[in-house]
């Protein structure tokens, strides 16, 4: 007798291409030669702290970002703590903000003694909404003389501190109106946004009393470990920011204000003054690679699954991260990890709705837009040293998945 026997056939799932979603590795080899001498130099001089390489550093990142000063710090956390201690933030103090945005911006106004206030963002930049924040300021608040104050909690609203997202810069004219209006410090949160101009050409980190960068080894120009930045055109902040940054102590061991250890070490100056010679070569890949997945999603007719990210007119976009939206993202997420391709979903839970910021009374719906794009964005690889059939490949899989 022949027995019949039916075999299931398991489908190859080992991946055609590898394309991750960040590797540091090429851009390392490119410049080996270059930085390991400096190190040496440092190891050699045993000169770690605010040496010659934190001041290099310093000048040169102040003219990239076209800013009178940069003062440089322990890390992009750190950059913003310090900014809203220089301003002076604290209990009974308000801090306008995004809700969709990485955990420091809001963190550290609520470590700063400060209340978060969310206002809800644009969808299409992700940015903070301008709209928005001006019907909060009108809608929800009074004036007392140049003061403002929010009707709902009786805190006195005193900055503003939008973030330019993955790195378009945020609205920067109609915010900064507001905030000169209505009396606020401006703190723009640069994290992402290095080298991103708006419309009239301003540089992220110049517009606002202060800016803050990070220099997280992911960033577009990143450390070989934490590191940040605070930009200023103010003499008198930076120089606070400097003392700051030093526990509040000037000279040594005498201290006027109370501040932190806030700073940036010479082997992390010296890696990032070598790597900021590179980032406008690097921002051009970045660039070319987000024109090339633009256009490939459009002759793949993704449109009816996926939207791609909107440019504003005359905006440098220095694509720290290209991130779509897309229709059941979490499944094409898994979709394309068995295939190779390394995503992200930056930020899966808008901050309004962390556990840790309940105690703000914020409840879901109240910023539609940044809970909607909390539900649909995915991080696609992005960086320099990406090859075309790789990008065709991540568009190809997305295509593979809604067939």
């Amino acid at each position: 007798m022949r027995v019949s026997m039916r075999i299931a056939v398991v489908p190859n799932l080992t991946p055609a291409m590898t394309v991750p979603l960040l590797d540091l590795k090429g851009q390392y080899q490119a410049l080996a030669a270059e930085i390991i001498p400096v190190l040496e130099r440092i190891c050699a001089s045993q000169q770690f702290i605010l040496g010659p390489y934190v001041t290099e550093f310093e000048n040169a990142a102040a003219q990239y970002c076209r800013c009178a000063h940069a003062v440089g710090v322990s890390s992009g956390t750190d950059a913003l703590l310090l900014a809203l201690m220089a301003l002076g933030m604290g209990p009974g103090d308000e801090v306008i903000t995004t809700p969709y945005t990485f955990f420091a911006t809001a963190g550290t106004v609520a470590r700063s003694g400060a209340r978060p206030i969310f206002c809800d963002i644009d969808p299409v930049t992700f940015n903070l909404q301008p709209s928005a924040v001006l019907h909060f300021v009108t809608q929800q608040c009074e004036r007392h003389g140049d003061q403002l104050f929010n009707r709902a909690t009786g805190g006195r609203v005193r900055a503003l501190m939008p973030v330019h997202l993955y790195g378009q810069c945020a609205e920067l004219t109609p915010l900064l109106a507001l905030a000169r209006e209505h009396h606020l410090a401006l703190i723009e949160d640069a994290a992402q946004a290095i080298g991103a101009d708006d419309e009239q050409g301003r540089r992220a980190g110049s517009v606002g009393d202060i800016g803050c960068l990070s220099f997280f080894p992911t960033k577009n120009l990143g450390a070989f470990g934490d590191a940040g930045m605070c930009t200023t055109q103010d003499p008198g902040l930076a120089e606070h920011m400097r003392v700051l940054r030093v526990h509040g102590g000037k000279p040594k061991y005498f201290h006027g204000f109370i501040g932190g250890n806030f700073r940036i070490d010479e082997i992390q100056a010296a890696v990032l003054a070598i790597k900021l010679k590179y980032l406008d070569r690097w921002t051009a890949g970045r660039q070319r690679n987000a024109d090339y997945y633009t256009a490939a999603f459009a002759r793949a007719g993704l449109a009816t699954h996926t939207t791609v990210p909107g440019i504003v007119p005359g905006y440098r976009h220095i694509w720290n991260q290209y991130a779509i939206r897309a229709t059941r993202r979490d499944e094409l997420k898994r979709f394309l990890g068995v295939r190779g391709v390394g995503t992200e979903i930056y930020y899966p839970v808008p901050l309004h709705q962390q556990p840790c910021f309940a105690y703000l009374g914020y409840a879901e719906g109240d910023f539609p837009e940044a809970e909607r794009a909390a539900a649909q964005t995915l991080a696609l690889p992005i960086f320099p040293e990406l090859q075309e059939a790789q990008l065709q490949y991540v568009v190809d899989q997305i295509a593979a998945f809604y067939s």
